[in-house]
């Protein structure tokens, strides 16, 4: 019987054929086991210390997780997955980009060692102060269909980061040929709307759908003529960019993301990769 919070046959059918085999050495803990007591501590939040007996010692799983997010083995998975998808013509590559800001806990900030300034630290981990307190921001693109593509992890009072988070978005390919990186459109909101990220698109060779605020409007139409023509804007394709939104939606359902707990950035990125995972499948 599937308990709340952990994997149904079909996920765990799916990510058996993905997970690393090992010929040397002891016999791991039953891999399904696992990775139910990561999914259900990262749906529901919980300390590490708090998951059911059920699924084992929670060093254990909390060694393992720790173990496949820093050796990219979670990310591994994830690439692998979407090259499938791909191959299968699954991919709607109409992107959207976007950011959303996830409130840090405190158990997320972690304790200064003496003598050591926690700003570098902070910055390093994706945690930034802000009037709210301590936050980090997830800059995401997903395809058409609302399935994470690739993001990135800043502090939450950081501003976009549109070049940084189209680099994440590296679909490989089942046969030979250089991964995708380049959305055959792109959705954004006004917050993208800037002379040097429109100029940046243009080179890359991705139309692009950005709405132009009203000051960037004001100013062009005091200009006159030097003001130049107004960027293209197909309202009907724009209205598609509410799958990014559905996207962090369905990712925040996990309550390890909707709010921050884990100090470092590598668990935290290992998170929504778990995440993104189950949600391709």
């Amino acid at each position: 019987m599937v308990r709340r919070h952990e994997l149904s046959d079909e996920e765990w059918d799916v990510l058996s054929g993905l997970l690393p085999r090992t010929e040397t050495g002891r016999p791991r803990r039953d891999d399904r086991v696992v990775l139910n007591g990561i999914v259900w501590k990262l749906r529901t939040g919980s300390a590490w210390r708090d998951v059911p007996e059920r699924y084992g010692s929670w060093r254990t799983l909390y060694t393992r997780f720790r173990r496949w997010a820093l050796d990219g083995t979670f990310t591994l998975m994830l690439q692998t997955l979407q090259a499938r998808e791909d191959a299968a013509g699954d991919i709607d590559w109409l992107v959207s980009v976007d950011s959303t800001i996830t409130r840090a806990h405190q158990y997320a900030a972690g304790a200064r060692k003496k003598g050591q300034s926690p700003q570098p630290s902070a910055h390093h981990h994706a945690l930034g102060r802000s009037r709210g307190g301590l936050t980090t921001k997830i800059h995401l693109a997903c395809d058409g269909r609302g399935r994470p593509l690739g993001f990135l992890l800043t502090g939450g009072n950081d501003c976009t980061q549109l070049e940084q988070v189209l680099q994440q978005v590296k679909v490989s390919r089942q046969g030979p040929g250089r991964p995708r990186t380049r959305p055959d459109h792109l959705l954004g909101d006004k917050g993208y709307s800037f002379r040097k990220r429109r100029s940046y698109l243009r080179k890359r060779g991705i139309p692009h759908t950005i709405p132009e605020r009203a000051d960037q409007r004001a100013n062009r139409r005091r200009r006159r003529s030097n003001g130049g023509r107004p960027p293209a804007f197909d309202t009907e394709r724009y209205k598609q960019r509410n799958v990014v939104e559905r996207c962090f939606n369905a990712l925040k359902q996990y309550r390890a993301i909707a709010t921050r707990y884990d100090k470092t950035r590598e668990s935290c990125e290992g998170a929504l990769t778990i995440a993104s995972l189950l949600m391709w499948i």
